[in-house]
């Protein structure tokens, strides 16, 4: 009886770990997306492109 009981309460938790897993996974690839977003923005190019170039010039 008592086995009974522990089972039925593991069984309820079964799927836990999957769904964590996926709920995980897609709040990454969404926080990837924002960064890619704001990554390729034209303003963060230029800075960044002004940057190397500004280190690479002779003093």
């Amino acid at each position: 009886m008592y086995f009974f009981i522990l089972s039925r309460l593991f069984r309820r938790d079964s799927g836990m770990g999957t769904t964590e897993y996926a709920l995980c996974t897609v709040a990454a690839a969404a926080f990837a997306v924002i960064l890619y977003t704001i990554v390729t923005g034209s303003d963060i190019v230029e800075k960044v492109t002004a940057l190397i170039s500004d280190s690479l010039e002779e003093p």
